[in-house]
């Protein structure tokens, strides 16, 4: 990204794959809606700050009109270097506002060995809970494919449950919607893009101190190596969450025999167990 198109105030244009899949994920999960007042959770990572790119954008060209504000937890209770996003939000003209409360020591006061359930709630407490005051219905966040893939895996090994986060979920206690626009996007796609864009000169320095030894690092190891074997993971996984019905789950078919085979269904059976039992007499 040069500065020239800085100054002129023309941003570089995301390929067209990624305004395709994004776009995929808006219109199918009915993300965006007229008048919608979107705060994005701007990291500093990779991922928030192409959503922010995309989302900035799109608002220029979309016939749908909508706002956007930058929000950013600061973990370190003031101790982040927030000029390279405070950058990125003036050139894309999106107000920017930075939180800060002290995550990485409540953390560290817990003496949790994989903190990041934890950290992920106090953060979408705080996005949520900024968000409403501000005045904002939505709170855009960045995650991706990959991050569905491993949500998926983490739920099934440690809760016995097939489940992931959703698209656009409701959040009740502070009234705004959670969305996902780049839920279509592999972490792949999503890096290639930012270093295309320019965008690496935005990203935090910042490396969370316990990014190495966690669930999630381990659980992100553990499908790379699948991968090997299954090259289409990623995409099985979405495609399965997303065609999964009632006729898919053990308890469609037990709620089959007791409730909606009526009593004629019931006295076939019992019929034929009668039966059996005579033929073994």
């Amino acid at each position: 990204m040069d500065d020239k198109a800085d100054r002129a105030g023309e941003l570089p244009e995301i390929s067209r794959r990624i305004r395709r899949l994004i776009g995929r994920a808006i219109y199918r999960f009915d993300l965006i809606h007229p008048g919608d007042r979107i705060a994005v959770g701007l990291s500093g990572g990779k991922d928030s700050s192409l959503l922010l790119y995309a989302l900035a954008c799109m608002k220029r060209w979309s016939p749908v009109k909508f706002t956007l504000q930058a929000l950013t937890v600061d973990m370190t209770d003031g101790n982040w270097d927030t000029r390279p996003m405070a950058a990125l939000c003036d050139m894309l003209d999106v107000p920017y506002q930075v939180v800060t409360f002290p995550v990485v020591s409540a953390i560290e006061g817990r003496n949790e060995r994989s903190p990041c359930s934890f950290c992920a709630n106090i953060r979408r407490g705080i996005l949520d809970g900024t968000a409403r005051q501000l005045g904002c219905n939505s709170v855009a966040l960045g995650h991706h494919l990959d991050d569905t893939v491993e949500t998926v895996l983490m739920n099934l090994f440690r809760g016995g449950r097939f489940r992931a986060y959703l698209p656009r979920l409701y959040q009740d206690r502070s009234q705004v919607w959670v969305i996902r626009p780049l839920v279509y996007l592999t972490e792949r796609q999503v890096r290639l893009e930012n270093e295309r864009l320019g965008l690496t000169r935005f990203h935090l320095s910042y490396t969370c101190p316990f990014s190495s030894d966690t669930e999630r690092a381990r659980t992100k190891e553990l499908v790379r190596k699948l991968e090997e074997t299954f090259p289409s993971l990623k995409s099985n996984v979405q495609h399965a969450l997303e065609t999964l019905t009632e006729d898919d789950l053990w308890r469609h078919v037990c709620q089959l025999r007791r409730d909606d085979l009526g009593e004629t269904g019931n006295q076939l059976r019992k019929k034929s167990v009668e039966g059996l039992q005579e033929g073994l007499s």
